[in-house]
């Protein structure tokens, strides 16, 4: 085990040190996914609640299917830059694999531009949704049924708009490390 050197590094898989910042950013993109297992448990209580509810009192429970929509998209857009941090979205490894060992500084290039492309991809998704929070939140738009049970949707829109973007922000970060290994590889 490497310890943390005096310059506030501490050793990630490259072996090369992790700057403060780093370590920050990675406790915030393993919060959200934190964030996004929990709300993984809540939706299954929702539902499992639904399902005991039609059986005993033969109707299902108000917002449900509103909620369960916006959860799992919440739940993806928390947990998608933990995906890219770990390397874990899905990529045609028949081909990757044998090109990163013959041409490995081709490899890296080529991650270069899958991560920018990613990063654009989830930046725009990012920024369309801040229309969206922002209609939401001026139209004080709501899931639910009045007088029963609502809930705002700002909320949901605004943790959205913060998975996405740090989505996008880690494909950046991403594509850094890309370039690196790039100029590196001998």
């Amino acid at each position: 085990m490497t310890q943390i050197d005096n310059n506030s590094r501490a050793p990630n898989s490259s072996g090369r040190g992790e700057s403060r910042v780093e370590q920050i950013w990675h406790r915030l993109v393993e919060a959200l996914a934190a964030i996004g297992t929990l709300l993984i448990v809540v939706l299954m209580v929702i539902i499992c609640t639904d399902i005991v509810a039609r059986n005993v009192f033969g109707g299902s429970l108000p917002m449900v299917s509103e909620l369960g929509a916006l959860l799992l998209v919440l739940i993806v857009a928390l947990q998608l830059a933990a995906a890219v941090r770990a390397d874990r979205l899905a990529r045609t490894e028949i081909f990757t694999t044998p090109f990163a060992r013959r041409f490995p500084r081709g490899e890296a290039a080529l991650s270069v531009v899958f991560n920018l492309i990613g990063a654009a991809l989830f930046a725009g998704i990012a920024w369309a949704t801040i229309r969206i929070l922002g209609k939401d939140y001026v139209a004080g738009e709501f899931i639910g049924v009045n007088g029963i049970a609502t809930l705002q949707t700002w909320p949901f829109r605004a943790l959205i708009l913060v998975g996405f973007g740090v989505a996008a922000m880690e494909f950046v970060v991403r594509a850094f490390a890309a370039a690196r290994r790039a100029l590196e590889a001998t």
